[in-house]
């Protein structure tokens, strides 16, 4: 059992509780179409995005949404270890591979009912070119067809492309913040650096917000 699953491991907590009403507010973030793909982005490391990518998985999968995680940051990615799956093949793999004919024997199906996980796999050499090929262009159309949701785990924004480029291709934009450890500037820069996909984004999530019953939890503005 992982901790870090709190949703799924702890439903009744205050943090679970927020991811909830986080959950609720992405699925009403868009009037005309349902929201079908996500890409969580930060300024910074460790503030808590592959924590609250995962957690937000299991609370869409707990509504009974099919819900796949996509560990797009092809650099540090978690979300194999977070799930507890084999990272040998993953995304990076993929994109050299054939998206259409063989992208299922690189999808994890996970302990958790309705949430399926693409690892990062291998560490490639040229991340970002990988994230802009044509193939993952491809890919992310293929997997809005086949999953209810699809949640992009990227890279923090500050000095790499690799989720400005992620942005382009998703339905909408969740910035996740450290309560009094992310710089005001960082996040003045992560919005400016987003600029042109303003109207993606559907809120930033303040997290590691202290509670008298949790030892933090997470808080969302739109």
């Amino acid at each position: 059992m992982n901790n870090e699953l709190i949703v799924a491991n702890n439903p009744k907590s205050g943090v679970a509780e927020a991811i909830k009403t986080i959950r609720t507010n992405l699925l009403f973030s868009s009037i005309d179409e349902p929201v079908k793909s996500i890409l969580m982005t930060s300024s910074m490391s460790g503030e808590g995005k592959s924590f609250v990518s995962a957690n937000l998985a299991v609370a869409f999968a707990q509504a009974g949404v099919k819900v796949l995680i996509v560990d797009c940051d092809l650099r540090r990615g978690r979300q194999h270890k977070i799930f507890n799956i084999d990272n040998e093949q993953g995304l990076s793999n993929l994109l050299l591979d054939d998206v259409d004919k063989n992208y299922k024997k690189y999808i994890k199906k996970t302990r958790y009912e309705n949430i399926y996980v693409l690892p990062m796999g291998i560490v490639p050499p040229n991340p970002s070119e990988l994230l802009a090929s044509a193939k993952n262009k491809q890919l992310v159309k293929l997997l809005k067809q086949k999953f209810d949701l699809v949640i992009y785990d990227g890279v923090p924004v500050g000095g790499l492309t690799d989720s400005i480029i992620m942005a382009d291709l998703v339905d909408k934009i969740v910035i996740v913040s450290a309560y009094k450890i992310t710089p005001v500037e960082f996040l003045a820069n992560t919005n400016k650096a987003l600029e042109k996909f303003k109207d993606k984004i559907a809120g930033v999530i303040l997290n590691k917000f202290p509670s008298s019953k949790d030892h933090y939890y997470s808080k969302y503005y739109s």
